[in-house]
């Protein structure tokens, strides 16, 4: 199944914002900064990439319902929908 790409606009947005916040986990470690702040920082990063991975899946399934993509079956789209549970 190949994704519209301009549909998924939001979630590379998302995916590029995770990006940045994962950049700053680092600093904030290699600068020695306070537990508490790169935990929050780091499970800010988990659930937006959770979040992107969600919204891949649901556009996934609605092309599959729309246009009847053979390519992918319930099986599978459901395999992709646990890999993020």
């Amino acid at each position: 199944m190949q994704l519209d790409s301009t549909e998924l606009t939001p979630v590379i947005n998302r995916l590029k914002r995770a990006q940045g916040q994962l950049a700053a986990v680092t600093r904030m470690m290699e600068e020695g900064r306070d537990c508490k702040d790169v935990i929050t920082q780091l499970a800010a990063v988990s659930k937006a990439l959770d979040r992107a991975g969600f919204a891949i899946i649901a556009t996934g399934l609605e092309q599959c319902i729309t246009q009847e993509d053979a390519s992918m079956d319930k099986k599978d789209l459901e395999k992709l929908f646990l890999s993020l549970a």
